[in-house]
């Protein structure tokens, strides 16, 4: 059932100032402090780490465990409403902090993107609707499910249920053998174990809904992944067709319309050799393909969870600039041969047309951990890209 539409708006007030909470206290939360602070709103986060991103721009950090039930009643108390960075906050603690606070995304959205099972269950019941279903699938949850796999679902990918991300608790495999000794390796977790498909290229579709039941979609972004992590995202998306845009955007507002959902929602979808598209994943969540909303949109992805999570009117998704995206890993703070790290050249970086450059507060450069991005706009897509790749060899990206 739909919220209702009589809820009143939790606009922004000076006295008193007008606390909206975040769970988590990654660059995510950051870049939405930064948002919702310019909108007019004070902004509490939860974080077990009390040296966090978010910490830092936040207007007030508690540092305590997502499941301390003081501190969940505490921020629960000083905000009108909470919402998510990233999707392995418990849903409990959600469930909690709903008791005395208005919580967006729910804690049932989330419980469905943090089991990819029950996610794709979610997803196959929808694409009577959407015309969209995942790629084929099984649970593996012992040994004994892997004996009678079908040949049909290699070569594939084991991926945990729970708690991966960014390639994280994934493992390729091409025969039984090999998902026998993945699995074990993963500890008996309880297993997905997915085929693999040719594909042409990933996109992702940001989708967002109000309270009300309005909801918008932005631009189809393509992506380009290295090591399991997100490496560009460019949007336009050059090989996207007009259909593939019309139905991987239908079947994301029928998503987020089934799960009564509220708040920005990244789908992710596959395009593959034959042209079919199919359902990844979702996050329940503002992403990291949508970062070139800050730069290149009326509205960016952070702005717009503040205005679902405090029932305002959605602001304008229109993309006024062709965009792309490059994610900056610590691996640019290290060249061959060194073992200490090294601060980039930002200069010549920020020196390049359309450069804006967004670093996320973190101080110890690790190799593949998320530092920052760079988006580039421009006039046309062709400049966008020529930025890029002088970035990229700035940073001694390969190409």
């Amino acid at each position: 059932m739909s919220h209702p539409p009589s809820l009143p708006a939790l606009g922004p007030s000076a006295a008193p100032p007008t606390w909206l909470g975040v769970m988590g206290g990654g660059q995510l939360g950051r870049m939405f402090a930064h948002a919702a602070q310019a909108m007019g709103y004070k902004v509490a986060v939860l974080e077990p780490a009390p040296d966090c991103p978010a910490g830092h721009a936040a207007d007030h950090l508690l540092s305590a465990a997502y499941t301390d039930g003081a501190a969940l009643d505490e921020l629960a108390a000083q905000c009108v409403a909470v919402t998510t960075e990233f999707e392995n906050v418990p849903a409990q603690s959600l469930a909690r902090l709903a008791s005395r606070s208005f919580v967006a995304p729910s804690a049932a959205c989330v419980s469905v993107a943090q089991d990819r099972m029950e996610e794709k269950r979610f997803f196959t019941e929808c694409a009577a609707a959407s015309g969209v279903l995942p790629a084929p699938h099984t649970l593996i949850g012992s040994d004994a499910d892997i004996d009678g796999l079908s040949q049909d679902l290699f070569p594939g990918i084991l991926k945990t249920v729970r708690l991966g991300y960014d390639g994280k608790g994934q493992a390729r495999v091409n025969t039984p053998d090999q998902a026998r000794a993945a699995f074990a390796a993963m500890n008996g977790a309880q297993c997905i174990l997915e085929k693999m498909l040719r594909l042409a290229h990933e996109i992702s579709v940001l989708a967002v809904r109000g309270v009300d039941g309005q909801s918008a979609v932005y631009p189809i972004a393509q992506n380009e992944h290295r090591d399991g992590i997100l490496f560009t995202t460019t949007v336009p998306g050059p090989d996207i067709t007009e259909e593939h845009a019309r139905k991987a955007q239908a079947a994301a507002l029928e998503i987020i319309r089934r799960l009564d959902y509220v708040g920005v929602l990244c789908i992710e979808f596959f395009v593959l050799d034959d042209g079919q598209l199919v359902v990844n994943e979702m996050a329940p969540r503002p992403h990291n393909s949508g970062h070139y909303t800050i730069d290149a949109c009326v509205t960016s992805q952070f702005a717009q969870q503040a205005r679902a999570m405090a029932r305002l009117p959605l602001g304008d998704t229109r993309q006024h600039s062709p965009a792309v995206m490059l994610n900056v890993l610590g691996d640019v703070w290290f060249k061959a041969g060194d073992e200490a790290p090294r601060e980039p050249a930002w200069d010549k970086v920020l020196a390049l047309p359309g450069a804006n450059l967004h670093l996320y507060g973190k101080d110890q450069p690790r190799r593949a951990r998320k530092m920052g991005h760079v988006t580039f706009v421009a006039a046309t897509m062709q400049e966008a890209q020529e930025s890029l790749r002088a970035a990229c060899d700035v940073l001694g990206i390969a190409r």
